[in-house]
């Protein structure tokens, strides 16, 4: 018993340099899987910074958005007192007695449809 400890004892200090390169090689590797896929990996990274990239362009659009619709209302509060009034009304659908409103008819929409194999064949 004394000797199998003493046999394996010289084998792990021979072997100890060995050991220790593939411990930190595996070491290595885990943490290398974690930097790339982990939690708040690379992959994670990459994802949420094309989000922000999106999301900058989305509030670029609004802004733009924004600064028309800003200048609409300052350019309606310049004009005559009337013209606020003229634009609620055309937006609303509103009229003042004896003013004539001209309606553009809509287009009818086809509400026939093709029918099936089962129609034409007579099956059910």
């Amino acid at each position: 018993m004394v000797l199998t400890i003493r046999i394996a004892g010289d084998w792990f200090y021979r072997m100890r340099r060995l050991l220790a390169t593939l411990c930190i090689g595996v070491l290595a590797v885990f943490i290398g899987y974690k930097v790339i896929f982990g939690a708040n990996g690379m992959k994670i990274y990459e994802g949420k910074r094309a989000e922000a990239v999106r999301l900058q362009q989305q509030i670029d659009q609004e802004k733009i958005k924004n600064e028309q619709l800003q200048h609409q209302v300052d350019s309606l509060q310049r004009e005559e007192p009337n013209a606020i009034e003229k634009e609620a009304r055309e937006q609303l659908g509103y009229v003042k007695p004896g003013e004539i409103v001209l309606v553009e008819p809509q287009a009818k929409t086809d509400t026939r449809r093709a029918p099936t194999v089962a129609e034409n064949t007579g099956q059910k």
